[in-house]
Protein backbone atom coordinates (compact mmCIF):
# COMPACT_ATOMS: atom_id res chain seq x y z
CA UNK A 1 0.00 0.00 0.00
CA UNK A 2 1.41 3.37 -1.00
CA UNK A 3 2.24 5.84 1.74
CA UNK A 4 0.63 9.27 1.16
CA UNK A 5 3.13 11.93 0.19
CA UNK A 6 4.01 14.29 3.01
CA UNK A 7 2.66 17.82 2.75
CA UNK A 8 6.19 19.14 3.26
CA UNK A 9 7.13 17.29 0.05
CA UNK A 10 4.14 18.53 -1.96
CA UNK A 11 1.42 16.11 -0.84
CA UNK A 12 -1.93 16.92 0.73
CA UNK A 13 -1.97 17.99 4.36
CA UNK A 14 -3.66 15.56 6.70
CA UNK A 15 -5.49 18.38 8.47
CA UNK A 16 -6.75 21.59 6.89
CA UNK A 17 -9.00 22.95 9.64
CA UNK A 18 -7.40 25.13 12.32
CA UNK A 19 -7.30 23.98 15.92
CA UNK A 20 -9.48 25.79 18.48
CA UNK A 21 -8.40 29.35 19.17
CA UNK A 22 -7.14 30.47 22.56
CA UNK A 23 -8.07 32.43 24.65
CA UNK A 24 -11.79 31.62 24.77
CA UNK A 25 -14.60 33.69 26.23
CA UNK A 26 -18.07 32.95 27.52
CA UNK A 27 -21.16 35.11 27.26
CA UNK A 28 -20.90 35.90 30.94
CA UNK A 29 -17.47 37.47 30.48
CA UNK A 30 -18.94 40.47 28.68
CA UNK A 31 -21.46 41.01 31.47
CA UNK A 32 -18.80 40.82 34.19
CA UNK A 33 -16.59 43.35 32.44
CA UNK A 34 -19.57 45.62 31.77
CA UNK A 35 -20.44 45.66 35.48
CA UNK A 36 -16.90 46.75 36.32
CA UNK A 37 -17.01 49.48 33.70
CA UNK A 38 -20.19 50.84 35.28
CA UNK A 39 -18.43 51.32 38.63
CA UNK A 40 -15.71 53.79 39.63
CA UNK A 41 -13.50 50.94 40.85
CA UNK A 42 -11.43 49.74 37.92
CA UNK A 43 -8.09 49.54 39.71
CA UNK A 44 -6.22 47.09 41.87
CA UNK A 45 -7.76 48.18 45.16
CA UNK A 46 -11.30 47.31 44.03
CA UNK A 47 -13.46 44.46 45.44
CA UNK A 48 -13.24 42.24 42.31
CA UNK A 49 -9.45 41.98 42.73
CA UNK A 50 -9.69 41.07 46.41
CA UNK A 51 -12.39 38.51 45.63
CA UNK A 52 -10.31 36.86 42.92
CA UNK A 53 -7.21 36.77 45.13
CA UNK A 54 -9.12 34.92 47.82
CA UNK A 55 -10.85 32.48 45.47
CA UNK A 56 -7.69 31.60 43.55
CA UNK A 57 -5.57 31.13 46.66
CA UNK A 58 -8.17 28.93 48.33
CA UNK A 59 -8.59 26.84 45.18
CA UNK A 60 -4.84 26.24 45.20
CA UNK A 61 -4.68 25.29 48.89
CA UNK A 62 -3.18 28.53 50.14
CA UNK A 63 -4.51 31.09 52.59
CA UNK A 64 -3.49 34.34 50.89
CA UNK A 65 -3.18 35.69 47.36
CA UNK A 66 -1.64 38.88 45.97
CA UNK A 67 -2.67 39.54 42.37
CA UNK A 68 0.00 41.28 40.28
CA UNK A 69 0.72 42.48 36.77
CA UNK A 70 2.50 39.35 35.48
CA UNK A 71 3.92 35.98 36.42
CA UNK A 72 7.38 37.49 36.05
CA UNK A 73 6.51 40.09 38.69
CA UNK A 74 5.05 37.40 40.94
CA UNK A 75 8.45 35.66 40.93
CA UNK A 76 10.29 38.92 41.63
CA UNK A 77 7.84 39.68 44.42
CA UNK A 78 8.66 36.30 45.96
CA UNK A 79 12.35 37.23 45.97
CA UNK A 80 11.66 40.57 47.66
CA UNK A 81 9.24 39.11 50.21
CA UNK A 82 11.81 36.50 51.24
CA UNK A 83 14.59 39.05 51.48
CA UNK A 84 16.74 37.31 48.88
CA UNK A 85 19.53 39.66 47.84
CA UNK A 86 23.13 40.11 46.79
CA UNK A 87 25.08 36.87 46.63
CA UNK A 88 22.19 34.63 47.71
CA UNK A 89 21.89 31.52 45.56
CA UNK A 90 18.61 30.17 44.21
CA UNK A 91 18.49 26.81 42.42
CA UNK A 92 16.54 26.82 39.16
CA UNK A 93 16.02 24.34 36.31
CA UNK A 94 18.12 24.64 33.17
CA UNK A 95 14.92 24.85 31.08
CA UNK A 96 12.12 27.32 31.76
CA UNK A 97 11.05 30.78 30.67
CA UNK A 98 13.81 33.27 31.39
CA UNK A 99 11.91 34.93 34.27
CA UNK A 100 12.55 31.90 36.52
CA UNK A 101 16.21 32.91 36.49
CA UNK A 102 16.09 36.68 35.99
CA UNK A 103 13.80 37.14 39.00
CA UNK A 104 16.80 35.99 41.03
CA UNK A 105 19.24 38.22 39.15
CA UNK A 106 17.10 41.32 39.53
CA UNK A 107 17.42 41.27 43.32
CA UNK A 108 21.18 40.66 43.15
CA UNK A 109 20.93 36.92 43.66
CA UNK A 110 22.79 34.15 41.85
CA UNK A 111 20.79 31.58 39.87
CA UNK A 112 22.24 28.07 40.08
CA UNK A 113 21.24 26.04 37.03
CA UNK A 114 20.72 22.30 37.47
CA UNK A 115 19.57 19.57 35.13
CA UNK A 116 16.09 18.29 34.48
CA UNK A 117 14.78 14.72 34.49
CA UNK A 118 14.63 13.08 31.06
CA UNK A 119 11.16 11.62 31.57
CA UNK A 120 9.33 14.45 33.36
CA UNK A 121 11.14 17.51 31.97
CA UNK A 122 11.06 18.82 35.55
CA UNK A 123 13.95 19.81 37.81
CA UNK A 124 15.88 16.76 39.05
CA UNK A 125 15.85 16.52 42.88
CA UNK A 126 19.19 14.68 42.83
CA UNK A 127 20.78 17.56 40.95
CA UNK A 128 19.14 20.09 43.27
CA UNK A 129 20.86 18.42 46.23
CA UNK A 130 24.17 18.55 44.35
CA UNK A 131 23.68 22.26 43.71
CA UNK A 132 23.32 23.24 47.36
CA UNK A 133 25.93 25.48 48.96
CA UNK A 134 26.25 27.60 52.07
CA UNK A 135 24.80 30.48 50.02
CA UNK A 136 21.64 28.63 48.93
CA UNK A 137 18.45 30.33 50.11
CA UNK A 138 15.74 28.87 47.86
CA UNK A 139 14.85 26.56 44.98
CA UNK A 140 12.32 27.19 42.22
CA UNK A 141 10.80 24.01 40.80
CA UNK A 142 8.84 24.69 37.61
CA UNK A 143 5.86 22.39 37.01
CA UNK A 144 6.71 22.08 33.33
CA UNK A 145 3.78 21.67 30.96
CA UNK A 146 1.41 21.34 33.91
CA UNK A 147 2.97 18.13 35.26
CA UNK A 148 4.11 18.73 38.81
CA UNK A 149 7.71 18.29 39.84
CA UNK A 150 8.42 15.66 42.50
CA UNK A 151 7.41 17.74 45.49
CA UNK A 152 8.05 14.96 48.01
CA UNK A 153 11.70 14.54 47.05
CA UNK A 154 12.22 18.27 46.62
CA UNK A 155 10.54 18.89 49.96
CA UNK A 156 12.93 16.47 51.63
CA UNK A 157 15.93 18.27 50.14
CA UNK A 158 14.50 21.61 51.24
CA UNK A 159 13.82 20.44 54.79
CA UNK A 160 17.24 18.87 55.20
CA UNK A 161 19.01 21.97 53.91
CA UNK A 162 16.79 24.71 55.31
CA UNK A 163 15.97 25.89 51.80
CA UNK A 164 12.73 27.65 50.85
CA UNK A 165 10.62 26.18 48.03
CA UNK A 166 9.05 28.65 45.58
CA UNK A 167 6.76 26.88 43.11
CA UNK A 168 6.78 28.39 39.63
CA UNK A 169 3.34 27.20 38.60
CA UNK A 170 2.99 29.31 35.45
CA UNK A 171 2.03 26.14 33.54
CA UNK A 172 0.13 24.43 36.32
CA UNK A 173 -3.18 26.12 37.15
CA UNK A 174 -5.20 23.38 38.85
CA UNK A 175 -2.48 20.71 38.79
CA UNK A 176 -2.26 18.44 41.83
CA UNK A 177 0.34 16.55 43.83
CA UNK A 178 -1.37 13.75 45.80
CA UNK A 179 -4.48 15.93 46.06
CA UNK A 180 -2.82 19.24 46.95
CA UNK A 181 -2.91 21.81 44.21
CA UNK A 182 0.09 23.54 42.67
CA UNK A 183 1.33 26.52 44.61
CA UNK A 184 0.06 25.17 47.91
CA UNK A 185 3.02 22.94 48.73
CA UNK A 186 5.92 25.38 48.79
CA UNK A 187 6.37 28.43 50.97
CA UNK A 188 5.25 30.52 47.98
CA UNK A 189 3.55 29.71 44.68
CA UNK A 190 3.53 31.96 41.63
CA UNK A 191 1.28 31.81 38.57
CA UNK A 192 1.12 33.58 35.22
CA UNK A 193 -1.99 34.78 33.38
CA UNK A 194 -0.13 35.73 30.19
CA UNK A 195 -2.06 35.40 26.93
CA UNK A 196 -1.18 31.78 26.15
CA UNK A 197 -1.65 30.41 29.67
CA UNK A 198 -4.45 28.04 30.73
CA UNK A 199 -5.98 30.96 32.65
CA UNK A 200 -5.44 34.35 31.07
CA UNK A 201 -6.43 37.99 31.18
CA UNK A 202 -3.94 38.89 28.45
CA UNK A 203 -1.39 39.56 31.18
CA UNK A 204 -1.30 39.17 34.94
CA UNK A 205 0.00 36.94 37.70
CA UNK A 206 -0.51 36.00 41.32
CA UNK A 207 1.62 35.26 44.40
CA UNK A 208 0.09 32.80 46.89
CA UNK A 209 1.20 31.64 50.32
CA UNK A 210 -0.16 30.41 53.62
CA UNK A 211 2.35 32.49 55.59
CA UNK A 212 0.54 35.60 56.83
CA UNK A 213 3.74 37.58 57.34
CA UNK A 214 5.01 36.88 53.81
CA UNK A 215 1.60 37.71 52.38
CA UNK A 216 1.52 41.04 54.21
CA UNK A 217 5.00 41.99 53.08
CA UNK A 218 4.27 40.99 49.48
CA UNK A 219 1.04 42.96 49.45
CA UNK A 220 2.81 46.04 50.78
CA UNK A 221 5.62 45.82 48.22
CA UNK A 222 3.11 45.34 45.39
CA UNK A 223 1.10 48.37 46.57
CA UNK A 224 3.85 51.00 46.75
CA UNK A 225 4.82 50.08 50.31
CA UNK A 226 1.42 50.82 51.83
CA UNK A 227 -0.19 48.96 54.74
CA UNK A 228 -3.92 48.13 54.80
CA UNK A 229 -4.76 50.14 57.93
CA UNK A 230 -2.62 53.17 57.11
CA UNK A 231 -3.04 56.21 54.89
CA UNK A 232 -2.75 56.28 51.10
CA UNK A 233 0.33 58.51 51.30
CA UNK A 234 2.08 56.52 54.03
CA UNK A 235 4.67 54.02 52.80
CA UNK A 236 6.50 51.42 54.89
CA UNK A 237 8.40 49.33 52.29
CA UNK A 238 10.45 50.20 49.23
CA UNK A 239 7.56 49.12 47.07
CA UNK A 240 6.25 49.52 43.57
CA UNK A 241 2.93 49.25 41.73
CA UNK A 242 2.26 45.69 40.63
CA UNK A 243 -1.52 45.82 40.97
CA UNK A 244 -3.93 43.91 38.72
CA UNK A 245 -6.99 45.68 37.29
CA UNK A 246 -10.59 44.82 38.15
CA UNK A 247 -11.33 43.90 34.51
CA UNK A 248 -8.56 41.33 34.58
CA UNK A 249 -9.80 39.95 37.89
CA UNK A 250 -13.36 39.34 36.73
CA UNK A 251 -12.17 37.64 33.54
CA UNK A 252 -9.90 35.39 35.59
CA UNK A 253 -12.69 34.60 38.04
CA UNK A 254 -14.79 33.39 35.13
CA UNK A 255 -11.93 31.26 33.84
CA UNK A 256 -11.35 29.75 37.26
CA UNK A 257 -14.93 28.49 37.14
CA UNK A 258 -14.21 26.73 33.83
CA UNK A 259 -10.75 25.45 34.70
CA UNK A 260 -11.63 21.97 35.98
CA UNK A 261 -13.80 21.16 32.97
CA UNK A 262 -11.03 22.30 30.63
CA UNK A 263 -8.43 20.19 32.46
CA UNK A 264 -10.71 17.14 32.13
CA UNK A 265 -11.22 17.86 28.43
CA UNK A 266 -7.50 18.06 27.79
CA UNK A 267 -6.91 14.86 29.75
CA UNK A 268 -9.55 12.99 27.75
CA UNK A 269 -8.23 14.22 24.43
CA UNK A 270 -4.62 13.55 25.40
CA UNK A 271 -5.62 9.97 26.16
CA UNK A 272 -7.15 9.66 22.68
CA UNK A 273 -3.96 11.12 21.20
CA UNK A 274 -1.81 8.57 23.04
CA UNK A 275 -3.95 5.63 21.92
CA UNK A 276 -3.79 6.75 18.30
CA UNK A 277 0.01 6.92 18.46
CA UNK A 278 0.52 3.48 20.01
CA UNK A 279 3.05 1.39 18.12
CA UNK A 280 4.88 4.35 16.56
CA UNK A 281 8.52 3.96 17.64
CA UNK A 282 11.04 6.64 18.49
CA UNK A 283 8.67 9.23 19.93
CA UNK A 284 8.26 9.64 23.69
CA UNK A 285 6.17 12.11 25.64
CA UNK A 286 6.49 13.65 29.09
CA UNK A 287 5.81 11.22 31.93
CA UNK A 288 4.16 12.22 35.20
CA UNK A 289 5.63 11.04 38.51
CA UNK A 290 3.17 9.02 40.65
CA UNK A 291 2.32 11.99 42.86
CA UNK A 292 1.26 14.19 39.93
CA UNK A 293 -2.34 13.06 40.18
CA UNK A 294 -3.82 15.87 38.06
CA UNK A 295 -1.86 17.09 35.03
CA UNK A 296 -3.05 20.19 33.24
CA UNK A 297 -1.32 19.52 29.89
CA UNK A 298 -0.76 23.21 29.24
CA UNK A 299 1.88 22.06 26.79
CA UNK A 300 2.95 18.49 26.06
CA UNK A 301 6.69 18.05 25.54
CA UNK A 302 8.17 15.06 23.79
CA UNK A 303 11.35 13.87 22.14
CA UNK A 304 12.36 12.16 18.93
CA UNK A 305 14.88 9.36 18.63
CA UNK A 306 16.21 9.83 15.10
CA UNK A 307 17.41 6.24 14.78
CA UNK A 308 14.03 4.79 15.75
CA UNK A 309 11.60 7.33 14.32
CA UNK A 310 13.38 7.75 11.01
CA UNK A 311 14.24 11.44 11.01
CA UNK A 312 15.54 14.12 13.33
CA UNK A 313 13.59 16.59 15.47
CA UNK A 314 13.81 19.54 13.10
CA UNK A 315 12.57 17.61 10.06
CA UNK A 316 9.88 16.02 12.20
CA UNK A 317 8.65 19.45 13.32
CA UNK A 318 8.65 20.84 9.78
CA UNK A 319 6.80 17.82 8.42
CA UNK A 320 4.16 17.72 11.17
CA UNK A 321 3.57 21.47 10.89
CA UNK A 322 3.02 21.05 7.16
CA UNK A 323 0.37 18.42 7.95
CA UNK A 324 -1.59 21.11 9.83
CA UNK A 325 -0.51 20.43 13.42
CA UNK A 326 1.12 23.35 15.32
CA UNK A 327 3.99 21.45 16.94
CA UNK A 328 6.94 23.57 18.05
CA UNK A 329 10.63 22.80 18.61
CA UNK A 330 11.82 22.89 22.22
CA UNK A 331 13.85 25.78 23.64
CA UNK A 332 16.81 26.57 21.34
CA UNK A 333 19.25 26.52 24.27
CA UNK A 334 19.38 26.10 28.02
CA UNK A 335 18.67 29.21 30.09
CA UNK A 336 22.30 29.71 31.04
CA UNK A 337 23.28 29.95 27.35
CA UNK A 338 21.43 33.24 26.98
CA UNK A 339 23.83 36.15 26.27
CA UNK A 340 22.84 37.98 29.45
CA UNK A 341 24.72 35.38 31.49
CA UNK A 342 27.98 36.40 29.83
CA UNK A 343 27.97 39.26 32.36
CA UNK A 344 25.56 38.07 35.06
CA UNK A 345 26.75 36.09 38.11
CA UNK A 346 25.47 32.53 37.99
CA UNK A 347 26.53 28.95 38.55
CA UNK A 348 25.94 25.96 36.27
CA UNK A 349 26.07 22.28 37.11
CA UNK A 350 26.42 19.75 34.27
CA UNK A 351 23.11 19.60 32.41
CA UNK A 352 23.37 16.84 29.77
CA UNK A 353 19.63 16.11 29.73
CA UNK A 354 18.74 19.76 29.22
CA UNK A 355 21.38 20.10 26.50
CA UNK A 356 20.01 17.04 24.67
CA UNK A 357 16.50 18.50 24.88
CA UNK A 358 17.52 21.47 22.75
CA UNK A 359 18.30 19.01 19.95
CA UNK A 360 15.71 16.24 20.25
CA UNK A 361 12.65 17.70 21.98
CA UNK A 362 9.49 19.53 20.91
CA UNK A 363 6.13 20.41 22.38
CA UNK A 364 2.46 20.48 21.48
CA UNK A 365 0.35 23.48 22.57
CA UNK A 366 -2.76 22.89 24.64
CA UNK A 367 -5.23 23.99 21.96
CA UNK A 368 -4.59 20.68 20.17
CA UNK A 369 -6.39 19.10 23.14
CA UNK A 370 -9.10 21.76 23.56
CA UNK A 371 -11.38 20.56 20.77
CA UNK A 372 -12.73 17.11 19.97
CA UNK A 373 -11.12 13.71 20.36
CA UNK A 374 -10.73 13.58 16.59
CA UNK A 375 -8.85 16.88 16.66
CA UNK A 376 -6.36 15.32 19.08
CA UNK A 377 -6.23 12.11 17.04
CA UNK A 378 -5.32 14.13 13.95
CA UNK A 379 -2.12 15.26 15.66
CA UNK A 380 -1.18 11.64 16.30
CA UNK A 381 -2.12 10.60 12.78
CA UNK A 382 0.09 13.34 11.36
CA UNK A 383 3.04 12.08 13.42
CA UNK A 384 2.38 8.49 12.37
CA UNK A 385 2.20 9.60 8.73
CA UNK A 386 5.57 11.34 9.02
CA UNK A 387 7.14 8.29 10.66
CA UNK A 388 5.77 5.95 8.01
CA UNK A 389 7.02 8.14 5.18
CA UNK A 390 10.55 8.37 6.56
CA UNK A 391 10.59 4.70 7.48
CA UNK A 392 9.65 3.74 3.89
CA UNK A 393 12.28 6.08 2.51
CA UNK A 394 15.06 4.30 4.40
CA UNK A 395 17.59 7.03 5.18
CA UNK A 396 16.83 10.72 4.93
CA UNK A 397 20.40 11.79 5.53
CA UNK A 398 21.25 12.37 1.86
CA UNK A 399 18.68 14.97 0.86
CA UNK A 400 16.37 15.50 3.84
CA UNK A 401 13.24 14.38 1.98
CA UNK A 402 11.32 11.11 2.24
CA UNK A 403 11.16 9.13 -0.96
CA UNK A 404 7.37 9.13 -1.35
Amino acid sequence: MAVPALAVAGGDALRKAPYPAWPTISGGDFERVRKVLETPGWGGSSPPVASFESLFAQYHDAAFGVAVSSGTMALELAMHALGIGKGDEVIVPAHSFIATATAVCRVGGVPVFVDIEADTYNIDPVRVAEGLSSATKAMIPVHFGGVMADMDRLGSVATDSGTVVIEDAAHAHGAEWFGTRAGGLGMIGTFSFQNSKAMTAGEGGIFITSDEGLAGKARSIADAGRLPDKGWFEHFEVGTNLRMTAMQAVLLGSQLERLQDQIRLRATNFGRFQRELEGVPGIDFQQAPPGATVQTRYIVPGRISESEFGTDRDRFVAAVQAEGVPVRPFYPHALYANPLFDRQPHRVLPCPVAEAGTRDSFWLPMNIFMGTRDDAADAARAMAKVHEAYKRSGSDKTNGSPAV
